[in-house]
């Protein structure tokens, strides 16, 4: 057992960790782990913790790995934000943090998740800290990609690049963990293509992989304006059904304990001097639900992506498995009916889709003009 058990098909990648966390020569006080969604940086980060406080680099048993892998250990401060940015003032007491020495560890580890959803102005604040870095302090930075963050960010650290695993290694890990059938760990493999929490989540939930299909299913359905435009209303309407039911009964917990720890747990009217935390509170779970949204989005134009390139794949004759191998008749469907071109415009249309979601475009606007890019215009 070991704390890298975790990562699939990252031996490679994850060398330099290791290589640190054995040797201390080969230890740096900054880290950049990149890698597109579903690699593990978050995983790789956190097992990286646990390995440089264990006393045999990684054992996977011992108290100081079981709580840096669950986020308790004292000396291992982990930043992840639900939110679409992350706050200046939670990178300012992380920034405290890391000048304080490790209390019971021997590394104090500061591992910040989705880096690239930093300001500009918020990664300045880092920067500082991690020029001049106290002495056993690490920094462990998490984004897809190096160009995500700061080229000033990128040259005071050292770069540990993940890749997309295998679906084959993806779909062995849910046999293997999650006692998930063969045939349909294979499946969901493929369909999350190699994202382990979103193929892990569809072989668990009957209603999620129900979900996917409905998308897929648009690819057909939109055959004018009007079907454009239901289709683009019902997938935001999807994203935020499921955003309210991710956050509600969470968002009711928090706002009660707030109250209790204020003394107002009786219904009474606030004072004026407390209705502001409870308006932060607020303010927050409209973002952390913002971000729900987007994402819950973002991923039905990963999915509509998937079922386009495999269209394209039968199109120009590829000897390439399919994404979408359980809808292979789908695909030929489409790509009978439509021509080459039609299909890169449609793939075009859904990436356009994904940076406009990224670039806080309103939901609703970006949906439509994705359907309706999505209409068949090209006969085979």
């Amino acid at each position: 057992m070991s704390v890298w058990d975790e990562l699939v098909g990252q031996q490679d990648a994850i060398a330099p960790l290791k290589a640190a966390a054995e040797r201390p020569e080969a230890m740096t006080h900054a880290w950049l782990v990149t890698g597109p969604p579903g690699s593990g940086r978050s995983v790789a980060a956190r097992a990286f913790a646990a390995a440089l406080q264990c006393l045999d680099q990684g054992c996977g048993a011992c108290r100081a790995c079981t709580t840096a892998l669950a986020g308790t250990h004292a000396d291992v401060t982990v930043l992840a934000t639900e939110k679409v940015v992350i706050g200046i003032d939670e990178v300012r007491d992380l920034v405290a943090t890391a000048q304080t020495s490790p209390s019971e560890g021997r590394w104090r580890v500061l591992i910040v998740e989705d880096a690239d959803r930093m300001a500009e102005r918020t990664t300045n604040l880092l920067l500082k800290s991690i020029e001049e870095p106290p002495a056993r302090t690490v920094w462990v930075l998490c984004a897809p990609s190096a160009n995500d963050v700061l080229v000033t960010i990128r040259s005071r650290s050292r770069h540990v690049g993940l890749r997309v695993p295998d679906p084959e290694d993806v779909a062995r890990l849910l046999v293997d963990r999650d006692g998930i059938e063969p045939g349909l760990a294979r499946e969901c493999a493929y369909a999350a293509q190699s994202h382990i929490g979103v193929a892990r989540r569809l072989a668990r939930d009957p209603d999620a992989r129900a979900r996917r299909e409905q998308i897929l299913a648009l690819a057909t359905e939109i055959r004018g304006v009007g079907d454009a435009v239901l289709a683009a209303a019902d997938l935001v309407a999807v994203a935020e059904e499921d955003a309210k039911a991710a956050t509600e009964e969470r968002d009711v917990a928090e706002r009660n304990e707030l109250l209790r720890t204020l003394g107002a747990d009786d219904g009474g009217r606030l004072p004026p001097a407390l209705r502001s935390q409870v308006k932060q509170l607020e303010e927050d779970q409209k973002r952390r639900a913002t971000r729900h949204k987007r994402d819950v989005l973002d991923r039905a134009l990963l999915d509509l992506m998937s079922l386009y390139r495999d269209v394209v794949v039968l199109q120009v004759g590829a000897d390439q498995p399919l994404v979408n191998e359980s809808h292979r008749g789908h695909v030929s469907q489409l790509a009978d009916r439509t021509a080459l071109a039609d299909s890169l415009r449609c793939l075009d249309a859904l990436g356009q889709a994904r940076k406009r979601l990224a670039g806080n475009v309103s939901p609703v606007l970006t949906m439509e003009a994705m359907a309706l890019a999505l209409r068949p215009r090209t006969a085979a």
